[in-house]
């Protein structure tokens, strides 16, 4: 049986978690394994299971995203 992928983040901490340069919520790209801010246009990066929540780390959107 497969386990549970230590990478998911917990939906309670996203519930709480918002964008650092927008202060809206984000939403989770769990096949990225990126969590969004459309309001911001970034995309912050989730590795081993903890979101980089810094704005370097962030990638710009494409305008399709």
């Amino acid at each position: 049986m497969a386990e549970k992928s230590d990478t998911a983040v917990d939906p309670k901490l996203l519930e709480i978690l918002v964008c650092p340069v927008s202060h809206r919520p984000l939403r989770y790209d769990a096949k990225a394994q990126e969590l969004i801010s459309d309001a911001a246009g970034l995309a912050y990066p989730i590795r081993d299971g903890i979101p980089i929540m810094l704005q370097d780390e962030a990638r710009p959107l494409a305008g399709d995203e």
